[in-house]
């Protein structure tokens, strides 16, 4: 239900913020003048002594900002007055804007520009939320830009309209007249922006290896942020003090993708694996499933609820749940290929609990089936060439032949040839490479097996898929 309600908060406050841009672009250039002797931006802030600055700013800018904001637009303008402009001049060592690199001024004044024509009455509506800037950042997207009206206006937590400064109206679009000069963020300033990220900040801060540095770093990144209540289902009551550090640090990682990917590339693909910036065993990279046939949701577990938060280093989808660290199990029921096999590991084989052993990630088990786990996971179309699905004697046979213990064979320890392994169920299988595919050997000699896909990378071992199942000698 709380997943539900935060879709659809998302869906009605992008439906208004639309509909406000849509109704305020139709009111351009009109407001009772007529429009045709209304002035533009430019030639408003060049009368505005107050914006004396701003328009030193955009006449010493590279991209002809002063042309391109007497266009039609519309545009709205968040226009910093001139004590601004001599803050952010003083705070960086520039005697006066033209010592500013032409391109970085560019730069910082385009984020002062969201390509529509946007009121304080519209912001009002809405209370809270993202629209973009003019300027590009993670992966060639416009930057984003927070904005807080529910006590004035504020944008990015550093910026507020100032007292009289809103909506200056203009024949091509609105000027905000605003007390500080907003620079362009990356994904730890948007984090620190946004109130709802405050369980996260206070995390990355709490957690080993600097980790507010590392998203302070050039990137790029994709940072899957869970929101205060996701942050706050995790700790179950407990303090945040109180969780192991290493732990801590590495669930944070596991939220952070080591390349920009926007909501449509993952919508581009539908379904599939990536990598996050945590390790699993033999410091292989874990794997993170996506699905996107139901909003975008990962691991099973984890629904976006805000996408495509674009900073200056990556991009950030706020998520409502933390996405804790997989083990095989994870993967086996977030991914639909593999719902025989989950059903097979349950419901048909009670007598044996393999959700509990395949979920183990510590050893020396009274048992002796020990992590890490190499599991040859046969997909549902394998489970559909048997004839039929055996009985719950041999079928569990069948799947303790599907894993391998304590060791996790990754793709690169598969291709040095023959590799003989020992199942869970006793029968050695051997997986032999010849060029492509890789084929494995099963306890009943059939060569044919082959491996359809490679090192999806849990916390306790490492899944291969297989497009057959493999069968024990069980003579």
């Amino acid at each position: 239900m709380k997943k539900t309600v935060l879709i659809m908060r998302m869906f009605f406050l992008g439906l208004l913020f639309i509909s406000a841009v849509a109704c305020s672009s139709d009111d351009d250039g009109d407001n009772g003048n007529g429009g045709e002797d209304q002035q533009n931006i430019v030639e408003i802030a060049l009368e505005t002594p107050e914006l004396a600055n701003l328009v030193a700013a955009l006449q010493a800018a590279d991209g002809d900002l002063v042309n391109v904001l007497q266009g039609p637009g519309p545009f709205t303008v968040l226009a910093p007055n001139n004590a601004a402009f001599a803050k952010f001049l003083s705070d960086n060592g520039f005697g006066d804007v033209n010592e500013v690199p032409s391109d970085v001024l560019e730069a910082i004044l385009l984020n002062h520009v969201i390509p529509a024509d946007v009121t304080s009455g519209d912001l009002s509506s809405l209370g809270r939320g993202y629209t973009s800037t003019s300027t590009t950042g993670a992966g060639n997207l416009p930057i984003s830009i927070y904005f807080n009206a529910e006590n004035g206006v504020r944008f990015n937590n550093v910026s507020s309209v100032t007292s009289g400064g809103a909506d200056i109206d203009a024949s091509n679009g609105t000027i905000h007249i605003v007390d500080a000069v907003i620079p362009i963020p990356n994904i730890v300033d948007h984090a620190a922006a946004n109130a709802d990220f405050s369980s996260l900040v206070a995390a990355l801060g709490a957690a080993d290896g600097n980790l507010i540095d590392v998203l302070n770093g050039d990137g790029p990144f994709t940072v899957l942020a869970p929101d205060n209540d996701a942050f706050t289902a995790f700790l179950d009551g407990a303090d945040l003090g109180g969780i192991n550090k290493t732990v801590l640090t590495r669930t944070l990682l596991n939220h952070v993708i080591g390349a920009n990917v926007s909501a449509s590339d993952l919508t581009g693909l539908g379904a599939g694996y990536t990598n996050t910036s945590v390790n699993g065993p033999g410091e292989n990279p874990m794997s993170l499933y996506f699905n996107t046939s139901s909003g975008v949701q990962f691991n099973g577990t984890s629904t976006v609820t805000t996408a495509d938060v674009v900073g200056s280093n990556g991009i950030i989808h706020a998520v409502d749940g933390v996405i804790a660290l997989p083990t095989v199990v994870t993967f086996a029921a977030a991914d639909p290929n593999f719902t025989t096999l989950v059903t097979a590991l349950t419901e048909l084989t009670p007598g044996t609990d393999f959700v509990s052993i395949l979920s183990r990630t510590e050893g020396d088990n009274l048992d002796n089936i020990n992590p890490d786990f190499t599991v040859f996971a046969p997909t549902n179309d394998a489970f559909a060439e048997l004839d039929a699905i055996p009985g719950e004697t041999t079928l569990t046979q069948i799947l303790l032949h599907h894993v391998v213990g304590e060791a996790n064979l990754a793709s690169s320890a598969l291709s040095e040839g023959d590799n003989p392994a020992t199942t869970l169920q006793g029968d050695d299988i051997t997986v032999t490479v010849i060029g492509n595919p890789v084929l494995v050997t099963d306890g009943a000699g059939n060569e044919d097996i082959g491996i359809i896909a490679t090192d999806v990378q849990a916390d306790n071992g490492v899944i291969h898929v297989v497009d057959k199942v493999m069968l024990p000698n069980l003579q």
